[in-house]
Formats: C-alpha cells, structure tokens, sequence
C-alpha cells in the first residue's frame, strides 16, 4: 500500500447532512394527516346535536363540538406551517380523540369531574369507526410527520430521503 492510499481515522472528516426532506413525502404525510383530522372533525360536527344536554353546560355533544373545532385548526395548521410543534399538536388531538373513543367504548369511566358519563357500548353510532379508523391513521401519518420533518444525524441514516452522495 502506497502512502497516499491509506488514510488513518484522524484524517478522515465525517459530515451529519441535515435531513433533506421530499416534498412530495412531506405533502403526502400533510394532506393525509389533514385529510384524517378533517373526517374525524365531520364526524365529531355531525354527531353532536345527538349528544346536546340542556341539563349540562358541558355537555358531550359540546365536547364534540370542541373536538371538531380543534381538529379543523389543527389540520390547516399541518397544511399551512409544517413545524414540529403542529406535527407534535396533531399527534396529541388526533391520539386523544383516538383513546377517548376507545376507552369509553370499553370501559364504563362514569363522569369525571365536569365531563359527563361518555360510555356507548357500541361500534353502531353513524361514523364512529370512520372516526376511530380516521383518528388511528392521523396518529401515525402525524407521527411520520414528526419524523420526517425533524433534523436530526440519526434521521438522516434511517430515512436518507433526497440525500446526495
């Protein structure tokens, strides 16, 4: 071996690129995710006059409502400023709503302080396995999106997207 072929480990630089993102990985993972929150925010919309309580001022049908209402913000947010901080929100609405379903399908939680009983033993409510289906999927589309849109070295070796040699 010749001088100039060897090359000892001092010599060597070894450079972290930032995580070059695609833009049509990042659209898709965008519209998916608002797309998910958007049906999850319909469902939510059109099933609260079910669930309005005159005796209650927080009624179910007013938490849906909310539901609904933060779903839409959060889904023009992903669309309109893909930041960690609205990959992180739409993570959170889209998980909570995703557990709140299942765990009142399941479990008899009773009122807890000023929400009311929300058990509904049944898949048969018009749109609630939309909803639940729509709310798993923005949970991992908006966890991809986290992913994806965050510059880190390790990121970069598991997702090498757009990256040039």
């Amino acid at each position: 071996m010749t001088g100039a072929s060897r090359v000892s480990a001092a010599t060597v630089q070894i450079r972290h690129r930032p995580l070059t993102r695609s833009p049509i990985l990042s659209w898709a993972l965008r519209i998916g995710t608002a797309a998910a929150l958007a049906i999850d925010a319909a469902v939510h919309a059109y099933n609260a006059p079910g669930y309005d309580d005159a005796q209650v001022t927080l009624s179910q049908g007013n938490l849906f409502r909310i539901e609904a209402g933060v779903a839409c913000a959060v889904a023009l947010l992903v669309l309109v400023w893909p930041r960690r901080s609205t990959w992180i929100a739409a993570l959170l609405v889209a998980a909570s709503a995703l557990g709140a379903v299942l765990l009142y399908r399941y479990v008899d939680v009773g009122s807890l302080g000023p929400l009311p009983n929300m058990y509904e033993n049944t898949w048969q409510v018009p749109g609630k396995v939309l909803s639940a289906w729509a709310e798993g999927a923005a949970v991992v589309l908006a966890g991809l999106g986290l992913l994806v849109h965050r510059k880190h070295p390790v990121m970069e070796r598991l997702l090498p997207i757009g990256n040039k040699t």
